[in-house]
């Protein structure tokens, strides 16, 4: 994911998961603090996000729409 204060992080976290980012990240925090999740990668600019999720299998990630990749 991207950082927390991306702006496409916002606007994705806003419009798909209709949380605010500060909620996803408390989220993100709980499971990694009670040892029931892992958070994410996070990676600084959309071709890193491209590049990783090429390069790991069973991954997922989002880019802004003028970005778009095979």
């Amino acid at each position: 994911m991207l950082p927390d204060d991306h702006p496409l992080h916002k606007r994705f976290v806003k419009e798909k998961l209709q949380l605010f980012p500060h909620q996803l990240r408390r989220t993100w925090n709980r499971k990694t603090y009670t040892g029931t999740g892992q958070a994410p990668i996070t990676v600084d600019s959309m071709t890193e996000m491209q590049k990783l999720i090429k390069q790991t299998k069973n991954s997922i990630g989002y880019i802004d729409q003028g970005e778009q990749d095979e």
